[in-house]
């Protein structure tokens, strides 16, 4: 995995996060904009998995806990989609986006994870 891009994950779930609190706040279903959101934190989240899925299975790097991470490499691109497809499915509730805060959340915690098992193999 690459540092940079686990800091980046971790700043754009955070905000993501902060971004469903205060649509949820406001009263406001997800709409558009929340979409789009989700859509690139989840392209960070594709990024991130194919290169680590690179690297454990074709590159050479030997983790101590492989299926462990390739577990949570999975959630941490499932989770997201999921969220925002149960966010999206009520259209007249304002809890949309505390769904969505809640899979960044989520999310952000499974990228943690991820780096702590990589870690493991330096």
């Amino acid at each position: 995995m690459i540092g940079a891009l686990v800091i980046v994950v971790y700043v754009a779930t955070g905000l993501l996060a902060l971004y469903g609190l205060v649509r949820t706040v406001q009263g406001r279903h997800p709409g558009r904009d929340m979409r789009i959101a989700v859509g690139v934190v989840e392209a960070l989240l594709v990024v991130q998995a194919a290169i680590a899925a690179f690297r454990v299975l074709g590159g050479g790097v030997t983790l101590p806990e492989q299926g462990t991470f390739l577990i949570y490499l999975v959630v941490s691109v499932c989770v997201l989609p999921i969220g925002l497809q149960f966010a999206v499915t009520e259209p007249t509730t304002r809890w949309g986006g505390a769904v969505v805060s809640v899979a960044a959340i989520g999310t952000g915690v499974a990228v943690w994870r991820l780096a702590e098992l990589w870690a493991a193999h330096v």
